[in-house]
């Protein structure tokens, strides 16, 4: 079988173009190669030249997609836009605008693909689940997998104050984040909205046509090959560029974010696993860690693997259109056969040993920082209690 990897240059591609080349796929990649995941419109070594099909083109435009699909089975859609820049026509003509595409050529051209599976993102959920452990009565009101509130985002005179936590919309106490399932989605940022529109086209037009396809939403997926200049590609390139270089890691808000980051090895294993299973078809799917950590937690973790004692710091800044805390429940998956196998310290190990040997490493955060500060993006808080702490617990209870 021949399957087109779009993106396949890129990180969460090369490790699945890898995977398929072993498992006897003919591959093809569809990739433009463009910045800030790439520095040049050559193909990096890691991408295998002697086995695998190129096609340079752009999934924005019809043309690439009438050359890359010819004589293809199945597709992973994994080209994408992420940043965290206001270049909202980006998102979903990257995201949004290219599947249509695809869909359109496949069936245009009566083309035999078999399956697709698309790249979503945990970002569809937004703030996803919350409970509030001091309100009984309102809690009355929910049950089952659905019990909880599903806030909006916060707003912005609240971050400009500092004050990070989703409130009760009742009582006004903290809420608790719970593992959000793929139930019920709530985008708050363009990225969001983005992959959300990718899933609906996707999940209608393949129905319609009769072409089973799957959408994965990833978490904060990690691993070696992530780009050092991509800004949204996480805090293990940032803490890791910042700790090698003697600096300490920047966390936002109060560092007490709640995420779960996947290997990219487990990310692979459910890309294979949902193309060779048909019980996947029409269906979405949570590819996460499985477990929850903070932000600062992890630059701690960082910290211990690369044998640093900077602390991090937390000087207030945020970002904005930042979900508080983002755990995705990953029992659907599991129900498959899956579940997330590698432990964060060897996500953590791989990663460095890759990064150092890089020769283009070195601390890019600044310049990040510095870009998205000039348009907003990252500001600066004024807390209007002077008691707010940032050396409190990290944990949340979930």
């Amino acid at each position: 079988m021949r399957v087109l990897v779009t993106g396949g240059a890129g990180f969460i591609g090369s490790h699945t173009v890898d995977a398929l080349r072993l498992r006897g796929y003919q591959v093809r990649i569809l990739d433009a190669l463009l910045p800030p995941v790439h520095t040049s419109q050559v193909l990096p070594d890691y991408v295998p030249t002697s086995d695998i099909e190129f096609v340079y083109g752009d999934v924005r435009r019809r043309a690439s997609w009438e050359q890359a699909l010819e004589g293809v089975e199945a597709v992973f859609h994994l080209a994408a836009y992420q940043d965290y820049l206001p270049d909202f026509s980006t998102f979903f003509h990257t995201n949004t605008v290219s599947t249509a595409h695809m869909y359109e050529v496949i069936v245009k051209r009566r083309l035999p693909v078999r399956k697709i599976v698309v790249a979503s993102s945990q970002a569809v959920y937004g703030e996803g689940r919350y409970t509030c452990p001091e309100d009984r009565n309102h809690l009355s009101r929910f049950s089952g997998r659905h019990r909880g509130e599903y806030p909006g985002a916060r707003d912005g005179s609240q971050m400009n104050q500092g004050l990070w936590d989703i409130l009760c919309p009742q009582c006004r106490r903290p809420m608790v984040p719970q593992w959000t399932d793929e139930t019920v989605v709530n985008p708050q940022n363009p990225y969001g909205i983005s992959k959300y529109t990718q899933e609906m086209i996707s999940f209608n037009l393949g129905r319609r046509y009769q072409i089973p396809t799957v959408c994965l939403r990833y978490s904060i997926v990690n691993g070696p090959r992530q780009s050092f200049r991509n800004a949204y590609s996480g805090v293990l390139r940032t803490f890791t560029q910042r700790l090698l270089t003697g600096k300490p890691p920047i966390c936002y808000e109060d560092g007490r974010q709640l995420r779960d980051y996947v290997s990219i090895h487990d990310v692979v294993r459910a890309n294979l696993l949902v193309l060779e299973d048909d019980r996947a078809d029409f269906q979405v799917f949570n590819a996460g860690g499985d477990r929850q950590i903070s932000v600062r937690e992890y630059a701690r973790l960082i910290g211990a693997r690369v044998r640093s004692t900077i602390e991090p710091q937390v000087p207030g800044l945020y970002r904005v259109g930042d979900a508080r805390h983002s755990l995705s429940d990953v029992t659907k998956l599991k129900a498959l056969g899956w579940k997330p196998t590698v432990p964060l310290e060897q996500v953590v190990d791989e990663y460095t040993a890759w990064a150092v040997e890089q020769p283009d490493f070195r601390d890019y955060s600044e310049e990040a920082e510095a870009r998205m500060v000039a348009v907003g993006t990252i500001r600066k808080a004024v807390p209007l209690v002077s008691s707010m702490r940032a050396d409190g617990p990290d944990r949340a209870i979930v």
